[in-house]
């Protein structure tokens, strides 16, 4: 069975997001942008400023998880790796994103909130490209970049680093139209990212209520609290089926080693370590892609008092979990209206921000507010104390 990354973002967004933030660690931030890969994604319009000594700026982080077979710089995984992997070969897989998550960070640098949207969720894609789910949006970009650039001659890693460029673009977009919100920094994690940082962090604790053994994502696992890396942090978030809410579900288990992950990474035992933040930088450098106007430097100096509790996680509202559609099989309602509603509520705004797109998504929803009940997993604003299901 084609294995499908639904939550390695989860570590990339630790590493990224608070890997030298702590207060003795920061400084170290300067070795991780030495090799970090970048792309020109974001808009001049959304492009924040830089100096370290001004506030911290209201933003929005856009993290992406994408199954894809190449690395961070656009060349090939080897063979070897995507055994490791239980990810086929390089034919298997393809380039949408399986995990999308919107952080927004107050003015002035306050609780930060994850807003999660699941995968198949039913969207009218950026660059006319229709309704499709929003995992697509990245690949609609990207195939259609990467068959333009391959009649200008533009071949190997080349072709696939501006292919991947524009495929950013169209699921940036795709999440502005949609959310309402202002994309101002991307951060995407690869197929390797997952195994690689969950390994380079030494494992991260995790709890479950009951026993799982699922022969599909290969979870097996007893009750009560475990460290899993590797292959066994990959099945533990990558189990949808015998959970209730299936991929609801799977977002509440992803939200939930998100917050135990950065704890492991802003714990002493990591930054303080010499081997562990090397291994964890090397990781980084080589499974995650930002945008280039992103000033890590400056973010990790704005958001030294970042804790892992500084954290709320929650997933947009969704109508119905098997909506049937023309072309992309089973997928997900959502009424944009409603979600953006729900994000301002849960930002606390009371209008709807500006962004591109915003009309052509309302336009879609013509009738009148639905009434059919939200589903919302119970784990909607997870508590991350305890076991997950």
């Amino acid at each position: 069975m084609r294995w499908r990354p639904v939550a390695y973002t989860a570590v990339g967004l630790a590493s990224v997001l608070v890997l030298g933030v702590s207060g003795y660690a920061w400084t170290q931030v300067s070795k991780l942008t030495d090799g970090l890969a970048t792309a020109d994604v974001i808009e001049p319009a959304a492009q924040l400023p830089s100096t370290p000594d001004v506030p911290v700026p209201e933003q929005n982080i856009l993290l992406v998880g994408i199954d894809s077979r190449t690395d961070a710089q656009g060349d090939p995984l080897s063979q070897n790796v995507l055994d490791q992997l239980h990810a086929g070969d390089g034919s298997d897989g393809g380039d949408t994103t399986d995990t999308m998550i919107v952080v927004h960070i107050p003015a002035g640098g306050g609780e930060a909130t994850a807003i999660s949207i699941p995968r198949d969720s039913y969207v009218q894609i950026a660059g006319g490209y229709g309704k499709h789910k929003i995992n697509a949006a990245y690949s609609y970009g990207k195939q259609a970049a990467r068959t333009e650039l391959a009649k200008q001659g533009v071949t190997g890693a080349a072709r696939e680093r501006q292919a991947d460029q524009a495929g950013a673009r169209t699921a940036i977009q795709t999440v502005e139209s949609f959310t309402g919100l202002t994309i101002n920094h991307y951060a995407a994690v690869n197929l390797l990212g997952f195994y690689t940082l969950s390994m380079a962090v030494g494992g991260v604790p995790v709890c479950l209520k009951e026993p799982v053994h699922d022969s599909y994502s290969g979870a097996s696992f007893p009750a009560g609290q475990q460290t899993l890396s590797g292959a066994q942090a990959l099945a533990f978030v990558r189990q949808r089926h015998g959970l209730a809410d299936g991929d609801l579900d799977r977002i509440a288990r992803q939200q939930a080693f998100l917050s135990s992950a950065a704890k492991v990474v802003l714990a002493a035992g990591t930054l303080a370590n010499p081997v562990k933040l090397g291994n964890l930088i090397a990781a980084v450098q080589q499974s995650v892609l930002i945008d280039s106007g992103w000033d890590i430097l400056t973010f990790a100096q704005q958001m030294r008092g970042l804790s892992s509790d500084g954290l709320t996680f929650a997933t947009i509202p969704v109508q119905s979990l098997s909506l049937q559609t023309p072309g992309d099989g089973d997928a997900v309602k959502v009424d944009p209206v409603q979600v953006r509603s729900f994000i301002q509520e849960l930002l606390g705004k009371t209008t709807t921000s500006s962004s591109p797109g915003v009309d052509a998504q309302a336009a879609e929803s013509s009738a009148p507010p639905t009434t059919v009940t939200s589903l919302v997993p119970s784990a909607n604003t997870t508590e991350l104390s305890g076991c997950v299901d």
